[in-house]
């Protein structure tokens, strides 16, 4: 429901008993976009408040389950995407696409906390006015989006015919997406720990594949999660390609992965879910890490290779991109670490990336 001053107010009925930033995180519906800090924020600012308009402005404050709360959302700022003449590394273009290799830092496309200085921004600057309009002002041409600090390749539409086709192959999952990622220790068949962990199952070739469904994380609308019933169905296989440091029990490894299905952090979610989460993660991570595998700047995940057919002509299309400086800096690193000791005190710069 909107007011005639711009702002809508939200009811939520809370779901389980707790502090009320907590349950209200909890109870709000995912497409609300609300995460926890969000809505300490509107609490503190008084736009929270009960079924009887009295204000709620203490985050402690306990409901019981079933309490209706309103929370009053101000009117959003309208964001709009400027061309901006940012370098861009174009791997394939015609007249109905373009490939780039993303750069990781560069996000994908404008949102309240990056409203210039995207890779929308570039390509505005660069295609003109030749890019789909079926993703909006927002995200012209955009048909998948990898993270802001994963690098590598992505397909974008300069036509409404070609988004649609790619939409179809994205859908249907029958394109290529093959990753590269630095994970904490290395899957194993034979740890005895997975063997018991639901979704999780290996295929010839000592292929580790992940199937569980990924939604927003109950207490942290920020975060994905693995979660029995909600979420959508998501599966990614992964193969060790490379182990460092002892045999027995490698401090890391370098791991292929492919996607089934395409959901937001799903390779991060879902190897952080079978124990080996990506090095430099700084969300699903491990905190304790030491030498070069704390030090790496962001997640350590390259989007390695993207095949699909030509949504226009139907030739079939294969695009590889390098790792870049900062991982064939960590894998240098990592290939001279035969002992967890002398891993850990191991020093390196990231800072060409």
């Amino acid at each position: 429901m909107s007011a005639d001053d711009g702002t809508a107010a939200l009811a939520v009925v809370i779901a389980v008993e707790d502090r009320l930033d907590k349950a209200l995180a909890a109870s709000v519906p995912e497409a609300s976009g609300l995460s926890r800090s969000r809505i300490q924020a509107l609490i503190a600012e008084g736009a929270v408040a009960d079924a009887g308009g009295a204000i709620l402005d203490d985050a402690r404050l306990r409901l019981p389950a079933g309490s209706e709360v309103v929370i009053t959302l101000p009117r959003p700022r309208p964001i709009s995407a400027a061309p901006e003449a940012i370098p861009l590394d174009i791997v394939y273009e015609d007249a109905d696409l373009i490939v780039v290799d993303k750069p990781a830092g560069l996000v994908v496309h404008p949102a309240p906390g990056a409203p210039d200085g995207t890779l929308v921004n570039a390509l505005l600057h660069h295609c003109g006015g030749t890019l789909s309009g079926i993703g909006g002002r927002l995200r012209p041409g955009i048909v998948h989006r990898i993270d802001k600090e994963t690098s590598g390749l992505l397909v974008v539409a300069k036509s409404d015919l070609a988004h649609h086709g790619l939409a179809r192959q994205f859908a249907a999952h029958d394109l290529e997406r093959r990753y590269l990622a630095v994970t904490h220790g290395a899957p194993d068949p034979a740890d005895p720990r997975l063997a018991h962990l639901a979704g999780i199952g290996w295929e010839p070739g000592g292929v580790l594949r992940v199937e569980g469904r990924i939604g927003r994380h109950p207490g942290d609308r920020k975060r994905m999660t693995v979660l029995s019933k909600a979420g959508k169905p998501a599966v990614t296989r992964a193969r060790v390609l490379e182990r460092f440091g002892p045999a027995k029990r490698p401090v890391a490894a370098l791991v292929e992965c492919r996607l089934e299905t395409g959901r937001t952090h799903q390779i991060r979610v879902h190897m952080a879910f079978a124990g080996h989460p990506l090095v430099g993660d700084p969300v699903y991570g491990r905190r304790r890490a030491a030498g070069p595998l704390a030090a790496f700047p962001r997640q350590a995940l390259h989007a390695a290779s993207l095949g699909f057919v030509h949504p226009i002509t139907g030739a079939r299309l294969t695009f590889a991109s390098p790792l870049p400086a900062d991982l064939e800096a960590l894998l240098a690193t990592l290939r001279n670490c035969n002992e967890p000791a002398v891993c850990n005190e191991q020093k390196v710069s990231y800072n060409d990336r």
